[in-house]
Parts: C-alpha cells; structure tokens; sequence
C-alpha cells in the first residue's frame, strides 16, 4: 500500500513538473502593417495552458529604453512604457486563459517598425520569441512643377512626394513609356517617412510626360501636357524682351543728348514721388501684417501658468501663476521633488505633445533672462548647457547681448515682450519681438520625443518679475 501511494505521488510531481513546461511562438515571418491601421503582432504558448498567473514583457531590441508593454500581478504595468506607445497598446486578457499574449498596436506609425521580442515569465521558467515588424506609409501623390527653360530650349520640371516608408522609387516616363533619367535627386528621412524630388529636362514639342513614385505594392502616378504653346512663348518673349532692350536703348541715348538736364529734372522729381508712394504702400502693408499676426496669435495662444514646485528655491511664484521673480526663499518650506537645483529656472504646469501652441513673456526692466521650452525628459536638476542636445530651446539676453544657444544674435532694439510659437509636428521653435514683430530666431528641423514645457530662466538677483502676458483676453490693436 505505501509503495502504491509512493508511485501515485511520483506520478504526480512528474506531471506537475511537466505542467510547466511551455514553449513562447511568435512568427516566422516578418509582420507587415500599413501606417495608420491596427496590427496584431502574435505570440502564444505552446502547450495552449493559461498565462494570467505570468508576466508578459513586450519590448523593443532595437531601442535602448525599450518597454512597449508589460503585464504582471494580472494587470498592466505600463507606468515605464515608451512615450510613443501610450494608449496604443493592449493584451486580450480573456485571451491570456488559452495562452494567447499577442499584442494589438493601434494606429501605426513609421517610426513603430522594428524587432520586437514577447518575453513570459512563470514561477518555474520562462521564454520568450522575437517578431520583426515591417511599416510601410504610402506618401503624398506626386507633384509636377515647370521650373523654366534652358539655354538650348529644354523644359525643366521638377517632380516630388513625401510620407513613403520605406523608400520608394521615382521615375520620369514619356508618352510611349520609355524611362527619362533623371538630372538631380534628394531624398530626405523624417519621422514620417520619406520625401522624393527629381528633375529632368525635356525636349519634346508634343506629348505627356509621366512621374511615378511607387514601392512593392503601391504607386503613385501624376502626369504633364508639354505643348508647342510652352516653347513658342518661350521664342516669343525672347524677341519681345530683346526688341524692348534695344528701343529703351536707342531711346536713352537720344534723350541723355537732346534733354539731359530736363530729364534728370523730372527723373529725380519722379523717384521722390515714387518713394513717397512706396513708403506709404509700406506703411498700409506693415499695418495690414500686424492685424493678421495679431489675429493669429490669438488663435494658437494658449493658457499659461508657471509651476511653482518646478521653480528653484530662490524664484518667487506669484500666486496666479503668471509672475516669477528672485527674491530669499531658503527659509521657506518648499515641495516637489523634480525642480530646478542649478538655474534660477521654473516649467509651466501646461505640457504640450502635438499641434501648435503660443505665448508671450514679458522680459521690460529685466537685463538677464532665458526662456522657451524644455522637454519633459531634460536634466532640470543638473548643471548641463542650455541647449537643444539637452532638451531646452530658448533665447537669452545677458545684459546687452543675445543669444540663441550658443549662437551669438544681432538686434536693433532690445525687445520688450518676446512671443514663442512652436510647431510640435515641424520640429519648429520661433521667437520674435511682439511690439515690432521683428524675428528674432527660430530653431527649425528638429525632432521632439515626449512632452514639451514652457519655461523661463532668471540669472541675476534683479527683483524685476518675468509675467506671461494674456494674449487670449487682450484688445486688438
């Protein structure tokens, strides 16, 4: 009878331990998924035993910080997920009790294309698998432009698209299909793909020519007439500009001999009313351009109020929000952990991650200031420059000098009230004088990841405040 008993629970733990066992599958092959839709990257266990009681790792190899979503404790985890992932990723948990861990990524992009591994984890082993994800974004329909004519007659036409990924193939085409090469290429990477442009030039009197971008299961075709009509008004105004040269020519000479000092007269009398004219058509224009910078500037203002507990100990925040200024604090209780330690700094509670936003500083009476905007990831505690590698994109003003970074900048007049526009999507930072609405400098080109702060810097013990001004209730001017 033991040795019954004793066989049964040998039986048992080797069933026990056999349980356990699990193989993680993923794909042989790579994933594909156009940019814009769901995909469904696949991973499972094999045998189909449940996976609640386990832990679920998605993560990037191809990315140094790399969590794109962990579950564990049955639930999701995600407090340390990339940026770019947020709210796009999801698990099936009913689906976790078949063993079935895939992972559902909404709404794609070009920059979620790379190797991703599905990592599980039990109390006795684990295993994971590796799938290679593949996006493909289909651009912009190809644009045709004529850009003139050269010295032998020859039509020049520019062509260009952008938004492919991954780097699709152009191709100029004539009316019978036969391939025109290309003069000049460029092709430029961004975030959201590739952007294509080429040239060519084109003899032919009568005929279509065809531009065609395409990739492995899509193209994109546009297409231009060139007529006689083109090159005839290229002949035509040739001889008309010729045959106009020579007539003011001949007219010039004969004037300067007959009546130089009449005409020297009345030349001078009509550049002084030209002048007048042109000052006062300037005058119109500046005001027309101020209305509608006005008009827009309300448009993308937004709301800002400054952080407190973001602000250095010795920075005063006034109650509303809106004013900073030095002044003693270090024997007043201060909270937040996350705040500037080395500069006289403090962020706005606002945050922005996409679209366009815009606000003003008032900077009058203050001689030593930086301000901008900081990303959300920046070192706020330390002592790093104040540059876009770090995370901040600002102006400065220390004392009678400007500058932009590390760039040294030229001004006419010391501005009173500086606007920032940001564009999130362009990669653009602009900064200009309110009152004169002279540009001041833009930072252009460059590639925000996560969220972005305004922020304002004082560096002298001048007790004059920085206000960020309410651009959305003033009067127009």
């Amino acid at each position: 009878m033991k040795l019954f008993l004793f066989t049964l629970l040998l039986i048992s733990g080797i069933t026990d331990s056999r349980s356990d066992q699990f193989a993680v599958v993923g794909s042989a092959d790579s994933v594909f998924a156009f940019a814009g839709e769901d995909v469904l990257l696949p991973c499972s266990v094999k045998p189909n035993i449940s996976v609640v009681d386990m832990k679920v790792e998605w993560f990037r190899l191809d990315q140094e910080y790399s969590v794109v979503h962990l579950y564990e404790d049955h639930v999701d985890r995600n407090t340390e997920q990339i940026q770019s992932y947020k709210g796009r990723t999801e698990l099936n948990h009913q689906q976790l009790q078949t063993g079935n861990a895939s992972l559902r990524l909404s709404a794609v992009k070009v920059s979620d294309e790379g190797r991703y591994k599905c990592f599980i984890q039990s109390k006795s082993g684990s295993d994971d698998a590796t799938i290679d994800f593949k996006v493909e974004a289909v651009g912009n329909p190809p644009v045709i432009t004529v850009d003139g004519f050269d010295r032998s007659g020859g039509l020049h036409l520019l062509c260009e698209s952008e938004g492919w990924h991954p780097e699709p193939d152009l191709e100029w085409l004539d009316n019978k299909g036969v391939r025109l090469s290309s003069e000049t290429t460029e092709t430029q990477r961004n975030t959201d793909g590739f952007s294509v442009k080429h040239t060519v030039t084109v003899h032919q009197r009568d005929g279509k020519i065809h531009c065609r971008v395409k990739m492995k299961h899509h193209m994109l075709e546009a297409l231009i007439s060139s007529t006689s009509n083109m090159y005839l008004y290229r002949r035509t105004s040739v001889i008309v500009i010729s045959v106009s040269v020579v007539l003011i020519v001949i007219a010039g000479i004969l004037i300067a001999v007959a009546v130089y000092k009449y005409r020297e007269h009345r030349r001078l009398q009509h550049e002084n009313s030209r002048m007048k004219s042109e000052h006062r058509r300037l005058q119109h224009e500046n005001s027309r351009m101020k209305s509608v910078i006005n008009h827009l500037r309300k448009l993308m203002a937004v709301n800002v109020t400054l952080d407190a507990d973001s602000a250095h100990r010795d920075l005063i925040v006034s109650e509303d929000g809106k004013q900073v200024k030095w002044g003693h604090t270090h024997n007043r209780k201060v909270g937040g952990n996350n705040r500037f330690t080395k500069y006289l700094g403090v962020v706005g509670k606002e945050a922005f991650s996409s679209g366009c936003f815009y606000f003003e500083v008032q900077v009058k009476d203050q001689t030593v200031w930086n301000l901008g905007v900081a990303r959300e990831s920046a070192e706020w505690k330390s002592s790093i420059s104040l540059s876009p590698e770090n995370g901040f994109w600002t102006v400065s003003k220390r004392y009678e000098k400007y500058n932009a970074s590390s760039d040294p900048l030229s001004l006419s007049m010391n501005p009173q009230r500086v606007g920032v526009f940001v564009d999130y999507k362009k990669g653009l930072v602009s900064f200009h004088d309110v009152k004169s609405m002279f540009h001041i400098y833009s930072y252009t080109g460059q590639f925000f990841i996560g969220k972005l702060y305004p922020f304002v810097c004082l560096w002298s013990l001048n007790s004059t405040p920085l206000i960020i001004c309410d651009v959305t209730n003033e009067e127009s001017e």
